[in-house]
């Protein structure tokens, strides 16, 4: 399962109303199916059980989602308290982030563990990219960003978050067919593990 210009068009419907349609009609159903198949597969790596969950915007009473996402993590009642993976999309772009986002427990941990082994964020393949913040559209390769700064950040402002991974733009090749998009996830979150594993080792701080 992938994303089509179809569903870049949805993100761009007008109103609460028509876009959460499109939403729950059309591309909620392909985050079902992407997301049951990525649990599983990180259930296999990880030997933990990994659990689905959609993002409902319940909260929303006035403004359209900008972006909308699937999260898995090892907890079945919820994900934001948690290291999780995310696939999900902007107007512009698809993403699979490891995120750790403002609610994130232990964030002191995660963030002394990662500035330890900086070398493993920052020797990830060029394509891969940052986003400091999972309501804004702007991100940046991590050859480009100063990894150390928005760890810190992400640490110290209450709001602060951090994402890692890859995005994709309508036309990429990985978003060509099904099978090229299973692959890249996997490819993907493959190269993720080591982090998201890291990130729940108990170190003297």
């Amino acid at each position: 399962m992938t994303f089509t210009e179809k569903d870049f068009k949805a993100m761009q419907a007008p109103g609460l109303e028509n876009r959460m349609e499109a939403i729950q009609t059309q591309i909620q159903p392909k985050f079902r199916e992407i997301g049951e198949g990525l649990a599983t597969y990180l259930s296999a790596k990880t030997g933990d059980e990994m659990f689905l969950h959609i993002a409902r915007h319940a909260r929303r009473s006035v403004n359209p989602p900008d972006s909308t996402w699937l999260a898995v993590a090892n907890n079945k009642r919820g994900y934001k308290k948690h290291p999780h993976f995310q696939v999900g999309i902007w107007d512009e772009y698809v993403f699979i982030w490891l995120a750790f986002i403002y609610e994130t427990e232990n964030r002191q941990i995660v963030v002394h563990n990662f500035l330890e082994n900086l070398d493993q964020l920052e020797n990830l393949p060029a394509n891969f990219s940052i986003s400091p913040d999972h309501t804004e559209k702007p991100t940046s390769l991590i050859q480009d960003t100063d990894v150390t700064k928005v760890l810190e950040r992400f640490r110290d402002v209450k709001k602060g978050e951090f994402m890692v991974g890859r995005i994709f733009k309508p036309g990429d090749a990985a978003l060509k067919n099904d099978a090229q998009f299973t692959k890249e996830l996997e490819n993907t979150v493959d190269l993720l593990l080591p982090l998201y594993k890291m990130s729940f080792e108990m170190q003297e701080i």
